[in-house]
């Protein structure tokens, strides 16, 4: 069946002769490339985008679903007995803070990262050999087939199964959605673009939260299964649509596709007939990946100093900031300081409300703005209320009284105005500036280590969390702010600003950087896209 997105012929494995000479577009200090590519907003690239972004819905479903379920009281007394009989304890002996703390709850929040981290790393054999679209397309498959097995749980072992399938589809979606839209979208459009895929995240997060919700109090003891199972919906959108996206140029050629094709796909997707400039980029960015068999042993060489410590820093940065803290455990931060089941779940609904208000205005100023300021105003931002949370959690708590009304309250607008900072800044410029910083010859790679890194520190901190919670109480969020301060000083001295700057001719940032320069600079890498002229006539026709 043709797919709408256009025509894409798998029958020429033509590719470019090693003997011709691939000349860039522009030299490789020039760094305000983007008015030299021909391109606009079309339609194609719209619906392409916003169709891969939705790969963001399997994250953020499971992210706001599972903090809900670990909160209703049917699961609990099905799943983990022990922790429901400690809520009903009306004793003094169990702090308000250990409440929820158990090994078993913990690992079941938190399995899903390591099938996921797993996952990541296949995944980075999967996209460059097969395309950006049939990793979609196995994400989206994997995580149906999570969403049944968990609904259907009528024990630990398939709940934890179903929780591993889950992370499966999620280390796919994540380490191949990102890649495409930065690799689909125009140079001046690639952030808005690319944060769809944080938006569509807080989306699932906000439906799941209203799933939770609704079945709370409408299904009694199936609550919690048709919580889960719901999961499938976002999933067969992802699978069903993958099926009808076209590949990206850059995988296209990537993979040995007739350059007079992707040429053609070029101009549709760029709606300009004048494509050349950003071809012959593609096309030797393509040659210097060609010419890597071992990505993962070619990013540790000098050169690619810069682009290793990214990948690691920022998402470990990202789930440092405690965002995991707020969205998978918000119901159970919630009923800590105070609030009842339905009313905890209520108030998490805001959560997501308020994130993908926040990540909506970072899509529509971030290609103005640029990505260090930011940063900046969320990094401050976050700092300010992780300090003013713990400190007030530590004047009004306790170990075992209430807190008053006034204080709770007060905590509560907090944490949605910590959610916002989130929202605005790290929440998807994590995702966006892990995505458009990496060269071709590596980026698969760099991008499975930026996943890999993400997943395993949500598995740390969704491990840890709530021990953590129960012996350092309200220090817990001076811990997290702590790390905030840090990120926010690494990104003003070591991160570049990437704003209008083609996917292609990103290494010309890091060359002019006080920093990195020297390591970009000194690492004897020969390529051919420096060379400033276009692509030769031959390799057109």
């Amino acid at each position: 069946m043709p797919a709408p997105f256009g025509d894409i012929s798998c029958s020429s494995l033509r590719t470019p002769s090693p003997n011709l000479k691939i000349k860039s577009s522009m030299a490789a200090d020039d760094t305000d490339a983007a008015p030299r590519y021909h391109t606009r907003i079309t339609c194609l690239v719209l619906l392409s985008c916003l169709m891969a972004a939705t790969g963001g819905l399997l994250f953020g479903y499971d992210t706001g679903v599972t903090g809900g379920v670990t909160s209703m009281d049917a699961f609990l007394k099905k799943f983990f007995p022990t922790i429901y009989a400690r809520m009903e304890e009306e004793s003094d002996t169990t702090s308000n803070y250990c409440k929820f703390d158990s090994f078993l709850l913990t690992s079941f929040t938190a399995s899903i990262y390591v099938s996921g981290f797993v996952a990541s790393f296949v995944a980075s054999r999967v996209t460059p050999m097969y395309g950006r679209k049939a990793s979609i397309l196995v994400g989206g498959i994997a995580f149906v087939a999570g969403a049944v097995l968990g609904g259907a749980a009528e024990n630990m072992f398939m709940l934890l199964s179903g929780r591993l399938l889950l992370g499966v589809g999620i280390g796919f979606a994540n380490q191949s959605v990102p890649l495409y839209l930065s690799e689909m979208a125009p140079p001046k459009y690639r952030g808005a673009l690319n944060i769809s895929f944080q938006v569509f995240v807080s989306f699932g997060c906000g439906v799941a939260f209203l799933i939770n919700c609704a079945t709370v109090t409408a299904a009694g003891d199936w609550g919690w299964r048709i919580s889960l199972a719901t999961a499938t919906f976002p999933a067969l959108i992802l699978a069903v649509g993958a099926i009808f996206l076209p590949e990206t140029p850059n995988s296209l050629i990537h993979r040995g596709r007739d350059i007079d094709e992707v040429e053609t796909l070029l101009r549709k997707i760029r709606g300009a007939d004048d494509v050349r400039a950003e071809l012959s980029d593609l096309v030797a960015a393509s040659r210097n990946a060609a010419a890597v068999k071992r990505p993962f042993k070619r990013i540790l060489e000098r050169r690619y100093r810069p682009h290793l410590v990214m990948s690691v820093a920022i998402p470990f940065f990202q789930q440092m900031t405690g965002i995991n803290v707020i969205t998978f455990y918000a119901p159970i931060l919630f009923r800590t300081i105070g609030y009842g089941e339905s009313a905890a779940l209520v108030a998490t609904v805001m959560i997501s409300v308020i994130g993908t208000s926040m990540t909506a205005l970072s899509c529509l100023i971030v290609d103005r703005l640029g990505r260090r300021t930011i940063f900046h105003i969320g990094g401050i931002t976050m700092l300010v209320t992780q300090v003013a949370i713990g400190a007030i959690m530590a004047a009004e708590l306790g170990d075992y009284g209430e807190p008053s009304r006034g204080s709770t309250t007060v905590i509560l607008v907090l944490i949605y105005a910590y959610v916002a900072s989130f929202g605005f800044s790290w929440g998807p410029l994590g995702w966006l500036v892990s995505s458009e910083i990496y060269p071709l010859e590596i980026r698969s790679a760099a991008q499975s280590i930026s996943v890999g890194t993400n997943f395993f520190m949500s598995f740390v901190v969704g491990q840890t969390f709530l021990a953590m919670l129960c012996r350092l109480k309200a220090a817990t969020f001076f811990f997290y702010g702590g790390w905030v301060a840090v990120m926010t000083v690494f990104v003003w001295q070591l991160l570049p600003e990437t704003k209008n700057i083609p996917i292609e001719k990103m290494n010309a940032v890091w060359k002019k950087h006080s920093v990195w320069g020297r390591f970009v600079n000194d690492g004897g890498c020969e390529e051919s896209s420096e060379e400033d002229g276009r692509i030769e006539e031959p390799l057109l026709r």
